[in-house]
């Protein structure tokens, strides 16, 4: 029986996520606003046969103290949907992932801009649906206050359904383009969606053509109940928080046993833990990599960090004692609750926390490449993910290594691919192309 196949994406935000990583020895300081070395990054995970880049986005800056803010590396970075089709222009096969908000933005907006870097890009384009947990950003779309968690996830589901209608307001063979004739395309393969609901009124149809993929692949984040849900019913890969080998079972397991009473394949969705990777020649080098790493944390950063991760200002806590109790608010439920169970787990500071946070406090692999390969394996070959989106600890260096040194042992496993699959990113991750649910084949 031939060994699980692994999936691995990469976590670029356009580039790491470490609060430290810009000032890591050999790093280059300005990586997320320099294009050459961005599209060098993604021509090395292509080499590599990783799955996707996948580009974060926030949507606001003034989300932090200045003492924390003047010290991040993510003040500046260019729009998904501007860099990653100059990136589907130097790479073939590399799945191009970009996170639009449904809070902050119109469904229509998000369809034609996915719909085109899907043409752009050959069929490789990915839409990471978030409903944005930042309250910040409410401020820079006219809001005073940031819309409720349950609501937002209510007008995420709608926005979801108004964005796949319109990616299916063209049959495939729509276009006829008989120049003889004069006739471009058939009225009787054009949809107009028409859509009333509680949130959004969108006549359409689309001005693109229907998408290579049918749609871009969908992804989703939140690790919520509503997220869960969210998940179960409309993603196809998830970027999971679980940073421990049981939370990952009993994520997958959650996730993929809601999908069959939703009418859905629970094969048809990939689950990728975010996780950190350092690695080195021995044990030793990659811890001491880890730990100069962690040193370069400012604590008014890391405070800054954590006080997003909670949804609450903790500048006014001890340092040095334990975090007190938090109560609940309006951001991320889930991003909360792993920052607190950390805590409480560990015994940590405030201070140690904020170190924590602000490195990266989740699923972290330190080793050898053959150290971090049995990790890996050992997650896959337990149900507890189908692969992984890759953090690297800083570029170029950690993201060379990666490639270099632990994707040929996975290979030489058998659980990870020597060549792409196809040419789409839905081809390499294993997934259908959906149906037009307007015009049934």
């Amino acid at each position: 029986m031939a060994a699980r196949q692994m999936h691995l994406g990469a976590f670029m935000r356009p580039t790491t996520i470490h609060t430290g990583a810009w000032r890591y020895p050999g790093a280059f300081p300005d990586a997320n606003f320099n294009f050459a070395h961005l599209k060098r990054f993604a021509q090395t995970l292509e080499r590599g046969r990783c799955d996707a880049f996948f580009m974060a986005d926030h949507l606001a800056l003034l989300n932090m103290p200045m003492e924390a803010l003047k010290r991040s590396h993510t003040v500046t970075s260019f729009d998904p949907l501007t860099l990653l089709p100059a990136l589907a222009a130097v790479t073939e096969h590399l799945g191009l992932i970009a996170t639009a908000s449904t809070t902050f933005n119109d469904p229509y907006h998000v369809a034609r801009k996915f719909a085109s870097l899907d043409h752009l890009s050959g069929g490789r384009a990915g839409w990471n649906i978030v409903t944005t947990s930042n309250p910040d950003a409410a401020l820079n779309f006219g809001q005073e206050e940031h819309m409720e968690h349950g609501e937002r996830y209510r007008r995420g589901r709608e926005f979801y359904e108004v964005v796949t209608g319109l990616w299916d307001s063209w049959a495939d063979d729509a276009f006829l383009r008989d120049q003889e004739s004069g006739l471009f395309f058939d009225p009787e393969k054009l949809h107009v969606l028409d859509h009333r609901g509680e949130h959004f009124r969108v006549r359409g149809p689309l001005n693109v053509a229907r998408p290579i993929q049918g749609w871009p692949v969908i992804v989703q984040a939140g690790a919520s109940e509503a997220g869960r849900q969210l998940a179960a019913e409309t993603a196809e890969v998830i970027f999971a928080a679980t940073p421990t080998l049981e939370d990952g079972r009993g994520f997958y397991r959650d996730v993929k046993s809601r999908m069959p009473a939703l009418g859905r394949d629970p094969g048809h969705l990939k689950i990728l833990p975010g996780c950190f990777v350092v690695t080195g020649e021995t044990l030793e080098e990659a811890e001491a990599k880890r730990a100069r790493l962690d040193s370069l944390v400012y604590y008014e950063s890391g405070l800054g960090s954590l006080s997003i991760a909670l949804g609450h200002d903790a500048s006014g806590f001890d340092p040095d004692a334990p975090l007190p109790e938090i109560p609940p608010s309006n951001a991320s439920k889930s991003s909360r609750e792993r920052v607190i169970a950390l805590a409480r787990r560990e015994g940590l500071t405030v201070r140690q926390l904020a170190q924590r946070v602000g490195g990266y406090s989740g699923l972290a692999m330190v080793g050898t490449p053959a150290m971090v390969a049995d990790q890996m394996q050992e997650w896959l070959e337990a149900e507890a993910c189908d692969g992984f989106n890759i953090m690297f600890s800083h570029v170029p260096a950690g993201l060379d290594d990666f490639v270099d040194l632990v994707v040929p042992e996975l290979q030489r496993r058998g659980i990870f691919r020597r060549e792409y699959e196809g040419r789409t990113l839905r081809e390499n991750l294993g997934l259908p192309r959906p149906a037009n649910r307007f015009f049934p084949s």
